[in-house]
């Protein structure tokens, strides 16, 4: 009787021991920044400054639509070398509100060489985004 016990206790040894044999996870590599903007000095070193254009998300955390887009956002530019996603808290940065004239959120602001190229206000779908995503894209790699 403990024989059977004992070949059922290393029955599940067995496997855990063959799960260290399991081939490695393999994880993405993060090629750009999310850059978390906290101040107005900040926002004009790491996005209006920036070599790559930069696609600004004004968030809020009450904001439900907010917390669609974001993530999206980030999935979808995460993999991009060339462009970097800003994300702009409201309530903690009236001023840059106010620079903006962001008037609801979630707002997103594109920004090329410190300038404005595009905008949109709420929560779009998700052509809207990726065909705003390859404008950018395609902008910075012209001569």
């Amino acid at each position: 009787m403990s024989n059977i016990i004992i070949q059922g206790l290393r029955s599940p040894m067995r496997r855990l021991a063959g799960l260290r044999k399991s081939r490695a996870i393999s994880t993405s590599i993060v090629h750009n920044e999310t850059i978390l903007v906290k101040n107005n000095e900040e926002f004009v070193t790491k996005v209006m400054n920036n070599d790559k254009p930069v696609i600004v998300n004004f968030h809020a955390d009450w904001c439900e639509p907010c917390k669609i887009l974001t993530p999206l956002l980030k999935e979808l530019i995460e993999p991009l070398p060339n462009l970097d996603l800003a994300i702009i808290d409201v309530e903690e940065n009236a001023d840059l509100v106010h620079m903006f004239e962001v008037k609801a959120v979630p707002a997103v602001i594109a920004i090329s060489n410190g300038l404005v190229i595009d905008k949109f206000i709420g929560l779009v779908d998700t052509n809207m985004i990726k065909n705003l995503i390859d404008r950018m894209c395609v902008k910075k790699n012209q001569p």
